[in-house]
């Protein structure tokens, strides 16, 4: 058990829920190739930026509930 290396569970999740994040990470990119060339500073992508990112948090709490109710019906069977 020890010599088990870890694994981050966080890229895991993130490579996971990628595919249900496709439209939000187009417009961020599509938004990125928009601005590139702006030479005021001006111009920026944040806001889709986040909604890239709270697509993914999202996705990572369903996940996440859906592993903790499985722990707990393991928990149960296992008594």
């Amino acid at each position: 058990m020890e010599d088990e290396e870890l694994v981050d569970q966080k890229k895991y999740l993130e490579e996971r829920c990628k595919p249900q994040c496709v439209k939000s990470l187009y417009e961020y990119e599509k938004c990125v190739k928009r601005v590139e060339n702006d030479d005021t500073g001006h111009k920026h992508c944040t806001g889709q930026y986040f909604d890239y990112w709270s697509c993914i948090d999202k996705c990572h709490q369903s996940s996440l509930r859906s592993s903790n109710d499985l722990c707990d019906v393991m928990r149960l069977l296992t008594k």
